[in-house]
């Protein structure tokens, strides 16, 4: 079982103890959380800009910048908003009772500080684009707040990080086009499986702790079936993301390359040990790979 989730890189130590630990709390020392994240908007910036038949244009490569900016505040928000609801049940967990927040390192009042000042500087982002846009952002908000507690009253938490994590593919259909359309849905939706997919391998670290102190996740309900479940999220994820660009260019073409990237599916699924907890992380971190994969696959229909 993995004794810390906290791995400080190298970078941190130019920096006071104090801004490390805030860096932590924001989880800069796990760029994958942020990634994926940021890849369903880019996502969606790319079909939305492929449905325009006018190409990749200056615009779109800012709002890349804009969305990556807007990732990077919003996950380590989300980060501090999750370690506030958990400070208590952090600290009898061997993975997270080091975590900034459980251990005494950031107060609560310096947290909520913190929280603030990224949510003010998300705002900042959010507002050079479209109202419907901003609407939305505003509207996943509620997502953002309330996800950390799901996991202490229902088996599925990680269908509603689905829920959270995959607004950006929305956004990124409604900053291009200004409205909400089929392949906008299709690719959230094929986010929400893709995400019970890959945070149902995450929980597999934890499920022993979480057993013990009542915390619930997909990786405790399916117990032995977890391959088959997370096989079937993926299989459902690729047919929605197929769909998606199908809207777009509709051929045989499309529907091949991107079920291509859908072969990183097929490895994470060949390489899972159910009670391996270092290679359920690995695998997990390998779906920043697949999304770049679909990116390019979008890329090129």
């Amino acid at each position: 079982m993995t004794s810390t989730d906290i791995r400080k890189p190298n970078w941190f130590k130019y920096f006071p103890e104090k801004a490390q630990s805030y860096f932590t709390l924001m989880r800069l020392d796990r760029p994958i959380g942020t990634w994926l994240l940021l890849l369903p908007g880019w996502w969606s910036l790319t079909l939305a800009q492929q449905s325009t038949g006018q190409g990749i244009s200056g615009y779109h490569l800012y709002l890349f910048g804009l969305f990556a900016i807007g990732a990077l505040l919003m996950r380590g928000a989300g980060c501090i908003i999750n370690d506030i609801w958990d400070r208590d049940l952090d600290k009898k967990v061997a993975r997270t009772a080091s975590r900034p927040l459980a251990s005494g390192a950031v107060s609560l009042v310096e947290a909520l500080s913190l929280l603030a000042m990224l949510l003010f500087l998300s705002l900042l982002i959010l507002i050079q684009m479209n109202i419907t846009t901003i609407a939305l952002g505003v509207f996943s908000l509620l997502f953002v707040a309330v996800y950390p507690s799901m996991k202490r009253f229902t088996w599925w938490p990680q269908a509603f990080l689905g829920l959270t994590f995959n607004f950006g593919a929305l956004m990124g259909w409604t900053a291009i086009t200004g409205e909400l359309s089929y392949p906008a849905l299709l690719l959230y939706t094929g986010g929400i499986f893709w995400t019970l997919g890959y945070d149902t391998i995450y929980a597999l670290q934890d499920k022993h702790d979480d057993a013990l102190i009542g915390i619930k996740s997909t990786a405790l309900l399916f117990k032995t079936r977890v391959k088959a479940w997370v096989g079937l999220f993926y299989a459902l994820a690729i047919i929605f993301f197929i769909a998606a660009a199908l809207f777009i260019t509709p051929s045989l073409y499309t529907a091949i390359i991107v079920f291509a990237a859908g072969l990183h599916f097929a490895y994470q699924l060949c390489a899972l040990q159910l009670d391996n907890a270092d290679r359920a992380l690995m695998l997990f971190k390998s779906n920043r790979d697949f999304g770049l994969l679909l990116l390019v696959s979008f890329f090129l229909i």
